[in-house]
C-alpha cells in the first residue's frame, strides 16, 4: 500500500503550503511511508487527483485543491479530513493502514474491542 499525498510545490497560497507541510511533517514524524505527488510539475498527477476525488468531496468550485490524500487509488480525504482523524487519534484508519502496536490509535482500538 502506498500513501500518496498530492501537493503543489509552487502554490501561491500560504494556507495550502501550511496544510501540505502539516500532512508531510506528521507522516514523516510517525514514520509512515508516503509518496509526494506534485501537481504543479506533473500533469499526470494533477489529472489523477482531479479525476479521483469523489464528487461529494469536491469544493463548490469543482476543482479539488491540495493536499489530497490517497492510499494507492483509494481516496482517503483532504486536509480537513486528515486533521479530524489526527485529532481523534485515527490517522491509520483514515489512511487505510493498521495502527502499529503501542500507538495511541492501537491502544484505543484495543480498549474499544475489549
Amino acid at each position: 500500500m502506498v500513501i500518496k499525498v498530492f501537493i503543489a510545490s509552487s502554490s501561491g497560497s500560504k494556507a495550502i503550503k501550511k496544510q501540505q507541510q502539516e500532512v508531510v511533517d506528521y507522516l514523516q514524524s510517525n514514520k509512515i511511508d508516503f509518496e509526494r505527488c506534485d501537481i504543479a510539475v506533473n500533469d499526470a498527477n494533477r489529472m489523477f487527483m482531479r479525476e479521483n476525488v469523489p464528487e461529494k468531496c469536491r469544493p463548490v468550485s469543482g476543482v479539488p485543491l491540495p493536499p489530497q490524500i490517497f492510499n494507492n487509488d483509494h481516496y482517503c480525504g483532504n486536509f480537513e479530513a486528515f486533521f479530524d482523524a489526527r485529532e481523534n487519534n485515527a490517522v491509520y484508519a483514515f489512511l487505510g493502514l493498521t495502527a502499529p502496536p503501542g500507538s495511541k490509535e492501537a491502544e484505543a482500538l484495543a480498549k474499544r474491542d475489549a
